[in-house]
């Protein structure tokens, strides 16, 4: 039977650059290397896969997560050298940094953010680089869909709010004109009657998402 996992790529935008949580390894293999927070899988404990993911990030982080997403399982008799074959399945998170307070718990030394499109100057263990790769691969190509992150968006929000952060997850620049044409032919957002936005610019009307006003 496989060594079974879970592994879970935290993700966040930390001064605008989307940066994924990382956390140094106290034990053996790969001592002293940085990881993303992973643990075995324990038919004892895990009611299902996504079970196993929420007491791993408990366990590691000392945090709960409000929402995970599952990006695939990758396997291969290299992947791990305490076991002949290893298996895991990776979720990921879009969360806010700054109120996440995790702090490091079980076999890991310390927690830090690392820029995600320079991990590997971490030197991640196993093959955690990769994994982190895929983590923002998807996440990108969500925003890319417009299938954005409400859950991680403010109540309310401006356009050119929504497409300042679109543009820190994705790591690249919008046309403005096409963006706003996109999310109106989507019908994603709702004007807030009577709710705008003062500042050294003129008024700007705040949105939210039809997701959580339906």
């Amino acid at each position: 039977m496989p060594f079974t996992r879970v592994e879970v790529a935290l993700l966040s935008l930390v001064e605008n650059r989307l940066c994924v949580l990382l956390g140094k390894r106290q034990e053996a293999p790969y001592k002293g290397r940085w990881a993303i927070p992973g643990g075995v899988v324990r038919i004892d404990l895990d009611a299902d896969l996504e079970a196993a993911a929420r007491r791993v990030a408990r366990e590691r982080l000392n945090v709960s997560l409000p929402y995970l997403r599952q990006i695939g399982a990758v396997g291969g008799a290299a992947r791990d050298p305490r076991a002949p074959w290893a298996l895991s399945v990776v979720y990921r998170a879009l969360v806010d940094a700054q109120a996440l307070a995790a702090t490091p718990g079980k076999r890991l030394e310390t927690l830090g953010w690392w820029p995600a499109d320079a991990v590997q100057e971490a030197k991640p263990a196993f093959d955690h680089g990769a994994l982190v790769a895929q983590a923002v691969d998807a996440l990108r190509a969500e925003v890319d869909r417009l299938e954005l992150p409400f859950g991680f968006l403010p109540p309310t929000f401006t356009l050119g709010e929504l497409q300042a952060l679109c543009e820190a997850l994705l790591g690249r620049r919008l046309d403005k004109s096409s963006f706003r044409r996109r999310l109106a032919e989507r019908d994603l957002l709702e004007p807030v009657p009577g709710e705008m936005r003062t500042g050294a610019f003129r008024p700007a009307q705040l949105y939210r998402a039809r997701s959580l006003t339906n």
